[in-house]
């Protein structure tokens, strides 16, 4: 394994916490407190977990990679969509999520995106992700659920 591919040392979990909107039918927005978390142990993957008040909550998963491209650029096909988006003069990151039962439009605050990302880079650097997937334990545990 060359340097490059050495992962990093893992200080565990990233967490952001921000005010996501959801951008209602009419156009009005209703905040919703919202929770980003990384694990390096699943590098590839950005869990977004949206509270719905009181002890209910929503939660998604989508590719970080797809996150940071979202930044920059329209991505996405199916039921995660993204693209940067601007509200009130804020730089934002709008990302839609479809579900047969319907859709949510939310944004995301620009800065918190980026700053997010950039902790999880500090973690699993992009490009070395493969490193810190243990396969063996994946394809295990895929198996025994069958």
């Amino acid at each position: 394994m060359s340097e490059e591919e050495m992962p990093r040392p893992s200080t565990g979990a990233v967490d952001a916490e921000l005010c996501a909107l959801l951008v209602m039918p009419d156009g009005s927005v209703v905040p919703v407190s919202t929770r980003l978390g990384y694990r390096p142990d699943d590098p590839y993957a950005v869990r977004a977990t949206f509270r719905l008040g009181g002890d209910r909550a929503a939660e998604w998963f989508f590719a970080r990679e797809l996150l940071r491209e979202g930044l920059l650029q329209p991505v996405g096909i199916g039921d995660v969509r993204l693209r940067p988006a601007w509200h009130q003069g804020q730089h934002m990151v709008q990302i839609v999520l479809t579900r047969p039962a319907g859709r949510a439009d939310l944004m995301f605050p620009w800065p918190v995106v980026t700053e997010f990302l950039q902790r999880t880079d500090a973690v699993v650097s992009p490009g070395t992700e493969h490193v810190h997937v243990d396969l063996d334990a994946q394809l295990m545990h895929l198996l025994a659920e069958h």
